[in-house]
């Protein structure tokens, strides 16, 4: 059993080396696609690649290669937990939920999910936001032991072609938000995405940087948003509905539920 890192990130110099710092004892091996960045997010990309042996960069114009880098662990007894340079997940936590993934813990089912803080301010050592659930949780951690083939994903582990071994599909998911609070879930995940994230100017406007679906990247096609929140759908039988129409996304499913503040410390430790 092995636990593989993917990071996709794009012009996100704020968080993205203590995003990958957060994760990197957590993973047997981190994968690192850069798209594009114009900020300082190269620079520091190299600077991690040279200090951990385990962590390829890669700079590619096409998101997809993210996943294609992937593709070779269906199959095999292996975790993947996609990162995203605003995702910053608890190191100590992470390495409870290692001890279990080794030991076999979990792999009757394709993914798992925990709570998430969609975060809009961090002061004096503590995060405010939204909790997820009751939004959609965005963490990303997929036993690739489930799919014997997976391709085609526009970006990595998104809907895309999978092909599941008896017992397994996308509904075959486990919450562990279910059952914990914030403090006990190993996979407790805090999301900057609604502080600025980029020191490049002009890149974060106020309110948060407008979410992948909004701004059109990543295109799926003809039918654009509509399309990619049908195939989020599939991949979260808890989604019941979308709209086409409305732009602001993020904020329609990121700020549900009551603001709540919670300890950040552990996440935003310097020391790690």
């Amino acid at each position: 059993m092995r636990i593989i890192g993917s990071v996709l990130v794009r012009n996100e110099d704020v968080f993205v080396e203590r995003a990958i710092r957060n994760v990197a004892a957590f993973c047997d091996r981190i994968h690192v696609l850069d798209h594009g960045s114009v900020d300082r997010t190269p620079n520091i990309l190299r600077r991690l690649e040279n200090e951990l042996e385990h962590l390829d960069v890669v700079r590619s114009a096409d998101a997809a290669d993210s996943h294609r880098t992937l593709e070779g662990y269906a199959g095999t007894e292996t975790w993947v937990l996609g990162i995203d340079g605003d995702e910053l997940y608890e190191p100590n936590a992470l390495r409870h939920l290692r001890e279990k993934l080794l030991a076999g813990e979990h792999r009757d089912v394709f993914r798992l999910k925990g709570h998430v803080l969609n975060c809009d301010e961090i002061r004096d050592g503590a995060a405010s936001g939204f909790m997820a659930p009751p939004s959609r949780p965005v963490t990303k951690l997929f036993n690739m032991a489930a799919v014997s083939v997976w391709t085609g994903c526009p970006e990595r582990l998104h809907a895309g072609l999978a092909e599941f071994r008896a017992g397994f599909g996308w509904e075959s998911m486990r919450y562990l938000s279910e059952g914990t609070d914030w403090q006990a879930d190993p996979l407790r995940l805090l999301h900057v995405c609604f502080l600025k994230r980029s020191n490049l100017d002009g890149l974060d406007p106020a309110g948060g940087r407008p979410s992948v679906a909004e701004t059109g990247s990543f295109r799926l096609g003809l039918l654009g948003l509509p399309r990619r929140l049908r195939y989020r759908r599939q991949m979260d039988p808890r989604i019941r509905e979308y709209r086409t129409r409305d732009r602001n996304w993020k904020q329609e499913w990121y700020r549900r539920g009551d603001r709540v503040r919670v300890d950040a410390t552990p996440f935003l430790d310097a020391r790690r």
